[in-house]
Order: structure tokens, then C-alpha cells, then sequence
């Protein structure tokens, strides 16, 4: 099978057999390896089956998928997984060719777009395509979660489906306690200054689910550009509405929203950074935000201090 990548051309050989299973297809002394693209994924499978599999994220933690380009390791990766999960709706930007070619493969599964097109967001800026952020609302990570659980009870030998659900059950009853938490916290926030700015529009279903609101220098992609007017735009925005505090990103490089803090100080306001928040990848194991649950904590909780 072969990739034409930019101006180099990618070979990878699949063996044919791999991809003719019929789930479940491993044996039971066989620990499976399942791929991710991204730490949000891997996370995901970690909580349903970490004890049953072993886990690997393409891209590592503070790593933009927007912008990744794969390489050929990547590819090779991809071949050799037993299972691969990816996030779809164009999340993976450059690698959004790669996945249209394979995803309909048995053992590739889109976890964002398990989702129904009724609870996804479609900004009109974004050229018709549905806003990938969906881990921002827990009640719609809580779904992908139950959707990757079920392909892996499927998939993985059936004397694991039953530790699988305990498990998989025990972390959905700590997601909608996150998420009751979440909402809570948001609203202990003074409504006028209930605004979540930030380097890219990444925040809209934590808008949408928590009652605040949300707005990004950039678009929903980083990869969007964004000139002196947009920043000008912003800035009116946060002087007139007096915004105290913006955010930082820890995927996006911080002299985006360090610009818009200049404009604004430029014209006699004081805006404060009120600290970094993880956007599009958890933070390293054993740090701040490595896994979901920590990461939506510690956003939440930077978010709430900033802003009160």
C-alpha cells in the first residue's frame, strides 16, 4: 500500500491475513498491542483495558495533532497494531488522508466519530466540517469512552470481558462525577466574567456544556492563521467586557495570546495570563494533566482562579 506524503512517497506492506479476522481474533496469552493517535485516546484505552493491552500513542504529550505529520515509523506502527483506535473529524489533520485510505479496515476505529452528528458542533468557519474537541464535554467523552470499551470487549479474548466491564463500568461512574463537578465549579464563576479566552477556538463543547463563554484567536485548527485584525477584534472584546485573565495552551506556542495580552496593555489594560491549560494532548506521565480526568481538574481549576 503506498502514501504520497508531501513530495515523498511512503510504502507500507500489509499482510493481508491481518486485516480478514473476524473479532475476537486474538488468543488468550496473547497480550494485544492497541495504537492511538493521540494521548487522549490512549488514555481512554488505559482506563477500559491498560491491564489487558499494551498501549501507544503516535504523538506524546503537548503534541499539536493538527499540524503532525507522520512518518514512515508512524506507517509501519499502524501496520503492526492489532487494533488502532483514531479520532477522526479531521483532528489529525495531515494524517486525515492516511486514516480515509485505512479506517475501514476491521481493526481501525474512528472514536470521535462514534458519535451522533446531532450533539456535534459545526462552526461555519471551520468549511463544514464538525468541531473535533469533543473531550470538553465529559457526558460526549463519557460516549466515546463506552464506544471504545465495547471494540475492545469485541475484539480482545472473551474471558477479559468481564474484568473489562468492572473496569470500564467503575471509571463511567467517576466521568459523570467529573462532569457534575465541572458544571458547578463553572457556575461559582461571577456570570460577567464568566469568558474562557484561549490561543484556539478548542473550547466550544466546554462552552456549550458549562455555560461559558468561549472565544480563541485562532480557529478551531491551529493550523488557521490569524492576523493583526483578529488580535485588534479580540482586544476590543477584552477591554469592553473587562476580561481579567486569558489562557495559554500547552499544544499551542504561548507568543499567540502573549500578542493579544500586549495589544490590550498597549491601550491601558491589564490583562493577566491565568495560566496554561491542555487543549489537545495530556501533559507527561506522572506530571500535571497525564491523564483525562487530571486534566479536565487541573483546566477547571485554573480556569475558576483566574476568573473569580
Amino acid at each position: 500500500m503506498r502514501f504520497l506524503w508531501g513530495n515523498v512517497t511512503f510504502t507500507l506492506l500489509f499482510s493481508g491475513a491481518m486485516f480478514l479476522f473476524s473479532p475476537p481474533f486474538l488468543q488468550a496469552d496473547e497480550k494485544p498491542t492497541v495504537l492511538a493517535t493521540t494521548t487522549l485516546i490512549a488514555d481512554l484505552v488505559r482506563s477500559a483495558a491498560g491491564d489487558f493491552v499494551q498501549v501507544e500513542a503516535l504523538m506524546g504529550p503537548g503534541v499539536d495533532p493538527h499540524v503532525y505529520k507522520a512518518t514512515q515509523g508512524d506507517l509501519s506502527k499502524l501496520g503492526r497494531a492489532d487494533i488502532v483506535f483514531f479520532h477522526g473529524l479531521h483532528l489529525e489533520g495531515k494524517m486525515t488522508e492516511i486514516f480515509s485510505k485505512l479506517g475501514k479496515r476491521k481493526n481501525f476505529f474512528a472514536v470521535g466519530e462514534s458519535l451522533s452528528r446531532d450533539v456535534l458542533m459545526a462552526p461555519p468557519e471551520f468549511e463544514g466540517n464538525y468541531d473535533p474537541h469533543v473531550w470538553f464535554d465529559v457526558r460526549l467523552w463519557q460516549s466515546c469512552f463506552s464506544f471504545v470499551s465495547d471494540r475492545l470487549i469485541e475484539m480482545l479474548p472473551a474471558e477479559d470481558a468481564g474484568s473489562i466491564r468492572a473496569k470500564s463500568e467503575a471509571y463511567e461512574q467517576e466521568l459523570s462525577k467529573l462532569h457534575s463537578w465541572v458544571g458547578e465549579q463553572i457556575q461559582s464563576i461571577p456570570a460577567p466574567k464568566r469568558v474562557l479566552i484561549t490561543a484556539h477556538d478548542a473550547f466550544g463543547y466546554f462552552g456549550r456544556a458549562y455555560g461559558i463563554e468561549v472565544r480563541g484567536l485562532q480557529g478551531i485548527s491551529t493550523s488557521s492563521e490569524f492576523g493583526l485584525r483578529d488580535v485588534k477584534n479580540l482586544a476590543d472584546f477584552v477591554i469592553e467586557r473587562r476580561i481579567p485573565s486569558v489562557f495559554v495552551e500547552s499544544s499551542v506556542p504561548k507568543k499567540f495570546i502573549e500578542a493579544l495580552q500586549s495589544g490590550v496593555r498597549e491601550r491601558g489594560f491589564d490583562l493577566t495570563i491565568g495560566g496554561e491549560l491542555f487543549s489537545d494532548a495530556l501533559g507527561v506521565p506522572g506530571g500535571v494533566g497525564a491523564t483525562y480526568v487530571e486534566m479536565i481538574h487541573h483546566n477547571v481549576s485554573t480556569i475558576v482562579d483566574a476568573l473569580q
